[in-house]
């Protein structure tokens, strides 16, 4: 599910959620303290003896041999680079954990082998470090299989099993490598909330997940989270300390359990969505108007995204009132296995080619509609994080021009009024239908050329010598169709950019030798080295 599925403020969490994936080093641990001896109490009488009370201590492993199930992942990737797209980027390295499951496959989570160019995993008891490879990443729910090919290293390992979602104040407990440790780390806590929330991972997509009281720390990520002798989630992030403390999150298994059985036929095919907003129906004044019965039954279709399934089906002002035969109450929730759930869960058990049915109320008249999942909504890639890609970006005359997203945003840090309204209303507006790129002149390669051109820096290309620009590729076929004299109109106000073309064409190669441009352009968004096939961007 989207996050423009509800009107949310997600600022709070993107700044302050953290991965749980090590990438610093250690602290000092501290030393144990000795117990001080016991005092008996002045107030007790002197021929009183002090009476030990029992503290209960809990089973040691009540999970069964973790160690013989649980891999250390360490992982080396390299972070593309949108300031200077035609470099590799800078390389970072991180540590994660990783469980063995059946059909000698390791389930970890996608952030920790994302970009990764080289990936290596160890297990208890044996000093080698194998190398291993991706089989299918899934950006959009952070989880990740991955494999060695080494002969024996699943031997004597044990693969676990899943369990069900955990009871409210339940004890579980999380495993992996936090802090810099090479020897398996266990914390216990409770289950807090089961609850939809915002993976960071992808910063737009929505799904179940389970807050729990256990310590998660970096190098907890793609760890076991267990109960009973059986995985119930993965630990994958949590809040900085000076947020909130004791709360962290883990995928539950129904999350776990989609992403199995969507790569069982060898792709990821990604989450369906409906590509809907909608508001709660809670108001009487409001229910009356829409003629609706006063049952506390539906809510309100508020957009209807065109490139989405839904799109001539459902329309703006439309009432959804059961989903599947679940009913759907006037705050958003449905029913499911005797809890309540928001009824975008439905929607989340469904894949690429299945589909879903809807009662629904128009114009005062129920009706019955079918929305078929043949399709993804693309136009909620660029308000997502994009891995395992080489950012697309044309360089001419020092600019550099390039589609606006998330990571470019992030990238430049930019404030610029115009930009984050393209970007925020990009779906809620329909920007996308005049603009499938907003094309963005994202920087200035200083040269004689562009001494000038420092104010444009920022802003939305519309039209190239009179041709409206769409995509990169229109930009690209125009500067190489362009007359002696190049005319760049922006969106809003001011004059035009202004570009002799012959003066550029001599400027080329002095650009490119002083900032090392190895390549002037790239237009498609292709794969890392180390990317599998069936990776999926978000």
């Amino acid at each position: 599910m989207k996050r423009t599925l509800i009107f949310v403020y997600v600022a709070l969490l993107l700044g302050s959620a953290s991965y749980a994936q090590q990438d610093s080093p250690a602290p000092r641990p501290m030393e144990a303290q000795a117990p001080l001896p016991a005092v008996p109490s002045r107030s007790s009488p002197p021929a009183q003896a002090v009476v030990p009370v029992p503290v209960p201590i809990a089973p040691p492993k009540p999970n069964g041999p973790v160690q013989k199930s649980l891999v250390r992942i360490t992982a080396t990737a390299v972070e593309p680079d949108y300031k200077a797209p035609w470099n590799a980027g800078a390389i970072q390295r991180g540590v994660g954990a990783g469980f063995v499951i059946e059909d000698k496959r390791i389930l970890t989570n996608a952030h920790v082998v994302s970009n990764s160019r080289y990936l290596t995993v160890e297990r208890d008891g044996d000093p080698n470090k194998y190398p291993a490879k991706v089989l299918f990443i899934a950006n959009d729910c952070d989880l990740a299989l991955i494999t060695v090919d080494a002969p024996n290293f699943f031997k004597n390992m044990v693969p676990l099993k899943f369990g069900g979602i955990p009871a409210l104040e339940s004890t579980v407990s999380a495993y992996g490598y936090p802090i810099g440790g090479e020897r398996m780390s266990v914390t216990t806590g409770i289950v807090s909330r089961i609850d939809f929330q915002l993976y960071t991972h992808s910063s737009i997509d929505q799904h179940l997940a389970v807050q729990i009281s256990a310590q998660i720390n970096p190098g907890n990520s793609g760890g076991p989270v267990m109960q009973n002798g059986k995985v119930i989630g993965v630990a994958f992030q949590g809040y900085s300390g000076d947020v909130a403390q004791g709360v962290a999150y883990m995928i539950p298994t129904p999350v776990i359990n989609r992403f199995l059985k969507d790569v069982s036929n060898g792709r990821y095919d990604k989450y369906v969505d409906l590509a809907i907003s909608y508001s709660k129906l809670q108001n009487p004044a409001q229910r009356k108007f829409l003629g609706l019965k006063d049952d506390n039954r539906g809510v309100l279709v508020s957009t209807v995204v065109e490139a989405g399934p839904s799109a001539n089906v459902l329309r703006s002002g439309d009432v959804l009132l059961t989903i599947d035969d679940h009913p759907i109450a006037s705050d958003g929730n449905v029913e499911l296995e005797g809890e309540p759930a928001d009824f975008q869960e439905v929607v989340e058990r469904k894949f690429k080619g299945g589909s879903v049915k809807l009662d629904i109320w128009r114009d005062k008249q129920p009706m019955t509609v079918k929305i078929e999942f043949v399709k993804t909504a693309w136009p909620y890639l660029i308000q997502g994080h994009s891995y395992d890609v080489r950012p697309r970006y044309v360089l001419y005359g020092g600019l550099l021009f390039q589609p606006l997203n998330l990571d470019l945003l992030e990238a430049n840090r930019s404030t610029d009024l115009r930009l984050r309204h393209f970007f925020e209303y990009f779906i809620l507006e329909q920007l996308y239908l005049q603009h499938p790129d907003v094309i963005v002149l994202a920087n200035i390669l200083p040269d004689p050329i562009n001494t000038y051109l420092a104010p444009y820096r920022g802003g939305i290309v519309d039209e190239i010598n009179g041709k409206k620009i769409r995509t990169l590729d229109d930009l690209a076929n125009s500067f190489a169709e362009a007359p002696e004299r190049i005319v760049i109109r922006m969106i809003g106000d001011g004059p035009p950019l202004v570009l002799d073309r012959n003066k550029v064409e001599a400027a080329r190669e002095r650009i490119k030798t002083r900032y090392n441009v190895l390549k002037e352009q790239n237009l498609e968004e292709q794969p890392g080295s180390n990317a599998p096939k069936q990776a999926n961007k978000i």
